[in-house]
């Protein structure tokens, strides 16, 4: 009988959030692609997190694009778990006024760190599987 062959090491404080359709699996990619884009770093020397969405920032144009499709990614997903049209465009209005201000450059990137349109959309999303998919409620400590 072999041994088992050592275990992979996982990277630190992030794990892969599950493929599934179902509503506790879209809640955990989208509770991941947040992390990622709002506060997946804190800058040196502060408690102030920062993400993708803010480091993408400071390359004018293309790196508001890319943060901006990643949060179209988000409002796609809650369209998928049935969020109502008035709160998908509210999402939408968030990313928006994301990408239209972060595109100023310097005035951009402090808004960027000031206005998480990641967080607020999550944080729609998370009211609405609450309240119809209150098994995919998570205490958080």
């Amino acid at each position: 009988m072999e041994p088992d062959p050592p275990a992979r090491p996982r990277p630190m404080g992030f794990a892969m959030p599950p493929l599934g359709s179902d509503p506790a699996a879209v809640r955990q990619r989208l509770e991941a692609v947040e992390r990622l884009l709002e506060r997946s770093l804190t800058v040196p020397g502060t408690n102030v997190p920062i993400g993708l969405d803010a480091i993408a920032g400071l390359i004018p144009v293309v790196g508001d694009l890319i943060t901006a499709a990643m949060g179209a990614w988000l409002v796609w997903e809650a369209r998928n778990l049935g969020l109502p049209k008035w709160q998908l465009w509210r999402m939408a209005a968030n990313i928006g006024i994301d990408t239209a201000v972060g595109a100023v450059p310097v005035v951009g990137d402090v808004f960027d760190l000031a206005f998480r349109s990641n967080s607020k959309n999550l944080r729609i999303v998370k009211r609405h599987l609450d309240k119809h998919h209150p098994a995919t409620r998570v205490l958080e400590g």
